[in-house]
């Protein structure tokens, strides 16, 4: 009976793996970034490969699989996801303050979650009521600021 294999490459990295069987399993390929680019799965009838892609910031940004099914992420300046869709129709919208807190949060049921911090940067969930206020309060803020009309509030302001 073997026990699971395991080689890794000379950077740590797993690059292939044996199940408890012996049967030959897992191989994975990674970027010189160490990032995982491809993971090929050989045993059995559940073959399936896998491929990745990043961005300069190493962030994943698209991922297919051998049934063709993909997914694509979108980064902000900062990395913080600001995007997600898939070929199955999920998709998530995400927003940020200046201080890269999360304050936005949609899915693909369209449920929308905002959120504020308190002082100890414990975030918490707001009402979409509160949520109205606090935008009304800012473009007050702006308008008196800038001394002039503003017609559109982006939830990016706040």
């Amino acid at each position: 009976m073997f026990k699971n294999k395991k080689e890794y490459d000379e950077k740590g990295n797993l690059i292939y793996k044996r199940n408890f069987w012996g049967n030959e399993e897992y191989w994975y390929k990674y970027d010189e970034n160490n990032n995982l680019i491809h993971k090929k799965n050989n045993y059995s009838r559940y073959s399936r490969e896998h491929w990745w892609k990043y961005d300069k910031n190493n962030n994943k940004i698209y991922h297919k699989e051998s049934d063709d099914s993909e997914q694509w992420w979108k980064y902000d300046d900062n990395s913080n996801l600001i995007y997600y869709i898939s070929s199955n129709g999920s998709e998530i919208h995400k927003k940020y303050d200046k201080n890269n807190n999360l304050i936005y949060h949609k899915n693909s049921n369209n449920y929308e979650y905002w959120y504020k911090y308190d002082e100890e940067g414990c975030r918490f969930k707001i009402t979409e009521q509160e949520f109205n206020e606090i935008k009304v309060k800012k473009n007050i803020e702006i308008k008196s600021k800038e001394n002039k009309k503003i017609n559109k509030f982006e939830i990016m302001d706040i």
